[in-house]
């Protein structure tokens, strides 16, 4: 696709909570890009770059290595001066910029102070947010873990603020992993995702692994950065938003010998500590390839996705998010057993 000098750069931003299944999507429109230059800039709330390096593995003609940048350590929403704008600038600089930018946030970010990051001079003028696109994991909404607690003496429910908000600011909803309701659950869900977006301007799409096609999430043509007003937020009066009702730490691992009884053990720590989402890759006794292991609440998956390298240390290295007050040495102390 060939792109006028002067047009504007579209970007998409890809919002949702932590493994919905943003990754998974961007993937997919990797693969459905249709010969467009893309670049990704994806955020991660914890200190190791799990997404940026499984995106980079994915072997896309559309994208290369160069062509992904890691923000780590921190949320997208909070590092838009320090981190965000300056990795947009060294983008639109290159000699040939891209034809389309996704941004992935962090699954604990807001998507609006980032949609905010547009009108900034330097960026205005060469890019648009073409879409802003949630996606929604239908199992954790069906088992209430975005429920706003009306029994909290305090009111106090961050999730459920942080959910409104990621739907508040959609221009797309990807309503993923529809195959783990049931057809009665997945109409709920729906009807609890249609009533926290904004009204017809918002396309609701189901979805099995994230398996979107490009076609469908490009070209919304939202130019969002110009009616924020319209995406109202939980956090529109602070002056300056935090993230202190999260937290996350690394753990490193050495090889294991059962993948399967590796996973079991985590699923028995997320649920003992109520942790939002663990994932890192592993190295396997006997294998030479690296385990990549996610898990979303209680929800495990691993896989084998390349070799090691002669220069890589064969140890693993977990990314642990939760609520703030986690027992880290305690949790910690039970991944390694």
């Amino acid at each position: 696709m060939t792109q006028s000098r002067h047009a504007k750069i579209p970007a998409t931003i890809v919002t949702g909570f932590l493994g919905a299944g943003k990754t998974s999507l961007i993937r997919n429109l990797l693969e459905s890009a249709n010969g467009q230059r893309l670049a990704i800039i994806v955020n991660e709330f914890g200190d190791i770059g799990v997404d940026g390096e499984l995106l980079a593995e994915c072997g896309s003609e559309a994208c290369g290595e160069d062509d992904i940048v890691e923000l780590a350590n921190g949320c997208i929403c909070c590092t838009v001066v320090d981190d965000f704008l300056p990795a947009m600038t060294a983008l639109l600089e290159r000699d040939q910029p891209p034809e389309h930018i996704i941004i992935e946030t962090s699954g604990l970010a807001l998507p609006k102070p980032l949609v905010r990051a547009f009108g900034w001079p330097e960026v205005r003028t060469r890019v648009t947010v073409d879409g802003v696109v949630a996606v929604v994991d239908c199992h954790a909404v069906a088992e209430g873990r975005f429920a706003d607690d009306v029994d909290t003496l305090d009111h106090d429910a961050p999730l459920a603020e942080l959910f409104a908000d990621q739907l508040a600011c959609a221009d797309m909803v990807i309503l993923n992993k529809t195959d783990l309701v049931a057809h009665a659950t997945l109409h709920a869900v729906r009807g609890e995702v249609e009533a926290g977006v904004r009204g017809g301007a918002v396309k609701v799409v189901p979805a099995v692994s994230a398996i979107v096609p490009a076609q469908v999430v490009f070209g919304i043509g939202a130019a969002a950065e110009n009616d924020l007003d319209a995406r109202p937020s939980h956090h529109d009066d602070e002056g300056e938003h935090d993230h202190d009702d999260f937290n996350s730490f690394h753990v490193a691992l050495g090889p294991v010998i059962s993948p399967q009884a590796l996973t079991d053990r985590l699923r028995i720590i997320a649920a003992a500590h109520d942790i939002y989402r663990i994932k890192g890759f592993v190295a396997v006794d006997g294998r030479d390839m690296r385990l990549v292991v996610q898990g979303v609440g209680d929800r495990f998956q691993h896989y084998y996705d390349r070799d090691w390298t002669p220069d890589e240390v064969r140890q693993g290295q977990f990314v642990v998010i939760g609520a703030q007050g986690m027992d880290r040495d305690a949790i910690s102390a039970a991944i390694r057993a």
